[in-house]
């Protein structure tokens, strides 16, 4: 037992050095490009975790929701709730098997788009999440090569957020952050509805 105790302490301290030099070596600041993609469940949610953390540091955060505006959820409510520092637009009309008209998901997608710029120009807000970019950006409704010039020259200190399925690979080539939820289970594959809570 003491032999395994031992040998404990040394594996700790070896990993505890090598995260301190890590930590020394990593000085710089600067705001971060993050991408949350993949097909698990899960991608707003963290993005609503981290506008959560930058209200709880009282940073100005921007919500901007490419696809979803249908339908009004839990994190929306309760974000709005917790802080002033926050602004949430709704902007989409829906999932693009349910509106069937490309044109219009294009006018959609661009306003969206549009507006979301000023607050990608604006160096008070310390987050802006792009919620469902990739899906825009999946199926050619705005050209990428102007979303990542305008990410290029977003303030220095600005973190954004893009989520949505398929992210494109010359995004994640640019981001600084990119996580891929992957799809183990899912109960809507066994007929359960999304519900308030878990989904909504």
């Amino acid at each position: 037992m003491a032999v395994n105790s031992e040998r404990h302490v040394e594996e700790k301290q070896r990993v505890k050095s090598s995260v301190d030099r890590r930590k020394a070596a990593a000085q710089r600041e600067k705001g971060l490009l993050i991408v949350h993609t993949g097909a698990g469940k899960g991608k707003t949610t963290a993005a609503m975790g981290m506008a959560l953390r930058c209200l709880g540091h009282g940073m100005k955060v921007a919500i901007i929701q490419f696809v979803k505006g249908a339908i009004p959820t839990g994190e929306e409510q309760a974000l709005r709730q917790l802080s002033p520092e926050l602004t949430f637009l709704r902007m989409g009309e829906g999932f693009t098997w349910e509106t069937q008209d490309r044109e219009r998901d294009i006018r959609v997608a661009r306003k969206a788009w549009e507006t979301a710029c000023t607050y990608l120009q604006d160096p008070t807000y310390g987050m802006v999440i792009l919620d469902e970019l990739n899906i825009v950006l999946r199926y050619d409704y705005l050209p990428l090569d102007e979303v990542l010039a305008t990410l290029r020259h977003k303030p220095d200190m600005q973190h954004v957020v893009i989520t949505g399925r398929s992210a494109k690979k010359e995004l994640i080539d640019a981001a600084d952050l990119v996580t891929e939820m992957g799809m183990i289970k899912h109960p809507f594959r066994a007929g359960i509805k999304a519900q308030k809570g878990v989904d909504l």
